[in-house]
């Protein structure tokens, strides 16, 4: 139960982070928030877990085709915000399209020979 809440306070802890740089930096906010810092942790934690290569393999590749559809999101938003649309509107299209686009990997990964 412990690792769990430790995993949760150190997931808060990076967003904190993140948030609070990017009130004076946030160009530096936005590097650290693309690090795959979740990623890695995870990976680690799960490799505690669970050292299996194969596992963690197809783990790791699967991460890598899923952060693809999520990467259209960081260019609707700005374009959306910056032809004046309210920011809430521009993160739920944001989040609307990655959702979309995730089902689509979902559907046609596994048919182009995807390990998802």
């Amino acid at each position: 139960m412990w690792q769990i809440v430790a995993k949760a306070l150190l997931a808060g802890a990076m967003i904190a982070a993140i948030s609070e740089i990017g009130k004076r930096l946030p160009g530096m906010a936005a590097l650290v928030a693309s690090l795959p810092l979740v990623s890695v942790l995870g990976m680690i934690f799960l490799w505690s877990a669970r050292p299996d290569p194969d596992n963690m393999a197809t783990h790791a590749e699967a991460t890598f085709w899923y952060v693809l559809p999520s990467l259209p999101m960081f260019l609707l938003i700005p374009f959306m915000l910056r032809g004046g649309v309210n920011f809430w509107i521009a993160l739920a299209a944001g989040c609307a399209l990655t959702v979309g686009l995730y089902l689509l990997m979902m559907h046609f990964g596994p048919r182009l020979g995807l390990r998802l």
